[in-house]
């Protein structure tokens, strides 16, 4: 029986979530800022056709955005992510295997459905833009990677309805001459180069290049799978086990200079708070913490950037404990008279929680930590991000938060940002 494959996708995922609480914006332009408010991330087909491109500076086209009446949000990631789940959770009624691929995208395993598997996936569009609110397009064919470059077409030609599926050698046909070498799903833009440099244009000239040998020299074996997955042969299969991370990392930019040693603590607190927060989501404990701190090196400024990790004497994923490390660090690292511009916080030494070991050198009582821990998760999660935090995060206006002064109201994670019906 030959494999079934589609590819669900989001249009404009963060754009359609902050037009799925504000209906007056549903023909209006709209972009979504990264961190800092710096550049855009997502855009609607509105905002493309001004000429605004993907991940460009907001500062060089505010006046463009101003003149067109653009609707410019801040990244709201609390209610992406919450948009997201409710999404995955509507998919995984329509298939028995799910891949989620990414916070818009999820791979679906449609082999063995009965009927006609494109006006099936008609009613999986229908039911998750009724149920939740989001636009979606999927693309249908025998590989992921097929299924890729059919979710592509499937996106831009409205006349398809937001579904294609390449059923026919017709139809792969002419989405593969549709698209471009360097929109194929694993080939970057250095790639795409090297093949325009051996005459290969777009999707179909890359599956029927007969140089094999090339490609993979080239290109290694993924260019290879690439190729064979064009050619209809299956490369990669659904992956449904969500393997934990080996790292975690949190860091921001600041959004002003930091000079002082007590904003910086804050601003290091917050982020191993947030990094304990997803260890714990993993069901993890880490063994060493890293802690950077550095000057802004696009500035005329003195130049400072330091780092230095500790090793805990016990595995751990206890907020206070882990605060209370990266402090030392820092206070090691902090030289007055340096303009800070960004910290960071990494864990590492990640492993199962239940392989969690009593130290001989520090007295702790597991247990009771486990369960402040899952409490105090609880309660943010229900009442919204660090309802409850430790006091080491500070609670005054911080001088080193992110500039968000366009983000929208935390409608679906916040009770205090509920959307009001009079």
């Amino acid at each position: 029986m030959e494999k079934v494959i589609a590819l669900v996708d989001c249009n404009s995922f963060y754009c359609s979530c902050e037009r799925l609480f504000r209906p007056d914006l549903l023909k209006t332009p709209i972009g979504v800022l990264s961190n800092n408010d710096g550049c855009f991330v997502s855009r609607t087909n509105e905002l493309k056709a001004l000429g605004v491109k993907m991940g460009e500076p907001y500062f060089k086209v505010k006046e463009l955005c101003e003149k067109n009446n653009v609707a410019v949000f801040s990244a709201n990631f609390s209610l992406y992510t919450n948009i997201s789940d409710r999404v995955m959770r509507t998919l995984i009624n329509f298939a028995p295997i799910v891949e989620v691929y990414s916070v818009d995208e999820a791979f679906l395993d449609l082999t063995g459905i009965q009927g006609n598997i494109e006006e099936y996936c008609r009613e999986i569009r229908e039911t998750i833009l009724r149920n939740v609110g989001i636009p979606v397009s999927i693309g249908i064919a025998n590989t992921k990677t097929l299924s890729k470059v059919a979710n592509k077409i499937a996106k831009n030609y409205d006349k398809l309805g937001g579904v294609l599926h390449l059923s026919s050698r017709e139809r792969i046909e002419w989405s593969l001459e549709k698209t471009k070498v360097e929109d194929i799903w694993g080939i970057g833009r250095r790639s795409s180069e090297k093949l325009n440099g051996l005459g290969v244009y777009n999707a179909k000239q890359f599956r029927d290049y007969k140089n094999e040998r090339q490609i993979q020299k080239i290109f290694t074996k993924v260019g290879r799978r690439t190729q064979d997955e064009l050619k209809g042969k299956t490369c990669l299969e659904l992956n449904t086990v969500v393997e934990k991370k080996k790292e975690i990392i949190s860091s921001r930019t600041f959004g002003a200079p930091v000079f002082d040693l007590k904003s910086l603590r804050e601003s290091i607190a917050n982020y191993a708070t947030l990094a304990s927060e997803k260890l714990r989501l993993q069901d993890s404990v880490c063994a060493s913490i890293e802690v950077v701190v550095r000057t802004n090196p696009y500035k005329n400024v003195s130049q400072y950037y330091a780092a230095k990790g500790h090793r805990f004497n016990c595995h751990t994923n206890d907020t206070r404990t882990i605060i209370k490390y990266a402090w030392r660090v820092l206070d090691e690292l902090f030289q007055q008279g340096f303009e800070y511009k960004k910290g960071m916080v990494r864990i590492s030494g990640i492993r199962d929680g239940d392989q969690c070991q009593l130290s001989l050198f520090e007295n702790s009582n597991i247990d009771k930590s486990k369960k402040l821990m899952e409490v105090i998760d609880r309660i943010n999660r229900r009442e919204g991000p660090q309802t409850i935090k430790s006091m080491a995060c500070g609670v005054d206006n911080r001088a080193w938060k992110m500039r968000q002064d366009m983000k929208s109201p935390r409608y679906v994670t916040g009770w205090n940002n509920l959307k009001k019906c009079y």
